[in-house]
């Protein structure tokens, strides 16, 4: 992805956390982080769980698919309604076919096929951008209710 392009960019981190994903080590920290912080927001012990698992699974895909990334962790405030944001960016070789990417049981790596389609079911907000050749970006979101 070339720096200078800024709809690609990640979005800026303001009042947010940002997380280096290169091992599995990062992929602990972040999701430790993202329990954290939605405890920290009052979010409950189950729900933290969901945000924690959807944050695994988003780290998981940036070091078995493009090696390096980042997750942003941000909470958030729209109208009295607060959530947590969690951004998964990298710029790896991309999705090619994303809606197929999206099918449940759909696996390029041999596994299960339940990555980003069980993140969409986690949260409550999910939207994905991604361009052969220059990446992927992974953005969701859990109100808290």
């Amino acid at each position: 992805m070339a720096d200078d392009d800024p709809a690609r960019k990640p979005p800026a981190a303001s009042n947010g956390t940002r997380v280096k994903i290169e091992t599995d080590v990062d992929i602990v920290t972040a999701r430790q982080m993202g329990r954290a912080l939605a405890a920290q927001m009052g979010f409950g012990p189950s729900v933290s769980t969901v945000v924690s698992m959807a944050i695994s699974e988003l780290a998981r895909n940036i070091v078995s698919y493009a090696k390096r990334g980042e997750i942003v962790l941000k909470p958030t405030n729209s109208n009295g309604r607060v959530s947590i944001e969690i951004v998964a960016h990298d710029e790896g070789p991309g999705i090619a076919n994303v809606t197929q990417a999206m099918q449940d049981g759909f696996s390029t790596s041999g596994g299960l096929g339940l990555g980003l389609p069980g993140v969409k079911r986690l949260m409550d907000e999910f939207e994905i951008v991604s361009e052969v050749g220059r990446g992927t970006t992974v953005k969701v979101r859990k109100w808290k209710t």
